[in-house]
């Protein structure tokens, strides 16, 4: 493998002068500076990334830690971060927290020791995610799709609250009664809001929240089987369901499928992200749609933002949600 010593001999320059043109530097003589490129093509010479970060102190690389790779709400937003990214120059690493605090924490921890650039976070906690370490060292962190409780970075998340409403009062309007809400972990504000969401839309019906009819999952399709097994097995099962995210929705979609309950006739369901299998699955399923590239790319420019100017206030962007009306919901 070709070092830079072998560069600047074929170059007949010194290795200072080759250092000085790989890292762009305009005080070199330009037939110098075309003798060494030259030599570096020749050779096939790759600089030492790990030795270029440490001289820069930084690396042009962003972490991007979320909280569930298995969930396709991300592809769109990793996409929209990722474009935003190569644009400015820099790569990205993108983590699997899984939900788990422990793994979240080792992730922040690979960013420090890489000397990453910046990171984009959907935090597994909103009071627990520790990005303490990161605000120290002077990482620029934004926070996606969720927030932190306390916490003074920018964030980037959806009108959680404002969705979960429309979804509820729209099964309201459509006639069903017994509405039932499958929410995710209570510590994280998505599913806190989106809870919130289905409450207010109950009071404004003037229909009190049956404790039963709220079953709190893990944000993946096993919990959203389950809680809607519990649900069906109530003596008054409800006669529809709003859920919480997309991965709960397959569970509960498949259990009732199983089941052999008939949707709408029997129950109606309305989900939370408006991926590409609802419009495949029958009957087509009404979902709050979120704009989740549009989440990954407003990140990505917050956290250019927040690199450039580290001392800025700091401030939250709340996109908006849609309801998107099919099949699964009408009567």
């Amino acid at each position: 493998m070709s070092t830079i010593y072998d560069v600047a001999r074929l170059a007949d320059v010194s290795p200072a002068t080759v250092s000085r043109v790989l890292n762009d530097r305009g005080d070199v003589n330009a037939e110098m500076a075309q003798r060494v490129r030259a030599s570096v093509e020749m050779l096939g010479y790759r600089p030492n990334s790990v030795a270029r970060n440490l001289r820069r102190k930084v690396a042009s690389v962003w972490a991007l830690i979320i909280s569930d790779i298995e969930n396709p709400h991300f592809t769109a937003l990793v996409r929209g971060v990722e474009d935003v990214a190569r644009s400015k120059g820099y790569s990205v690493v993108l983590c699997n927290s899984d939900e788990e605090l422990e793994k979240e924490r080792g992730y922040v921890d690979v960013a420090l020791d890489e000397r990453m650039a910046g990171v984009i976070i959907s935090p597994s906690s909103d009071k627990d995610s520790a990005i303490g370490p990161l605000l120290k060292a002077g990482v620029p962190v934004v926070t996606i799709d969720r927030r932190l409780r306390r916490s003074p970075v920018n964030s980037v998340v959806v009108a959680n609250k404002q969705g979960a409403n429309e979804a509820t009062a729209h099964l309201l309007a459509n006639g069903f009664r017994r509405v039932a809400c499958i929410t995710g972990p209570t510590r994280t504000t998505t599913a806190v809001q989106r809870l919130a969401g289905y409450r207010s839309a109950l009071f404004e019906a003037g229909i009190a929240v049956d404790p039963q009819l709220v079953r709190t999952a893990d944000y993946k399709e096993a919990g959203g089987a389950e809680a809607t097994r519990e649900l069906m097995s109530l003596p008054e099962p409800p006669d529809a369901i709003f859920v919480g995210n997309s991965l709960m929705t397959m569970g509960a979609l498949g259990w009732l499928a199983d089941a052999g309950i008939s949707i709408p006739d029997h129950v109606g369901i309305v989900g939370f992200d408006d991926l590409p299998y609802a419009r495949l699955v029958s009957p087509r399923l009404t979902t709050v749609a979120q704009p989740t590239y549009e989440l990954g790319r407003t990140a990505a420019q917050m956290l250019v933002e927040r690199a450039a100017a580290p001392d800025a206030p700091v401030r939250s962007v709340t996109l908006p949600t849609r309801l998107v009306v099919r099949d699964s919901s009408r009567r």
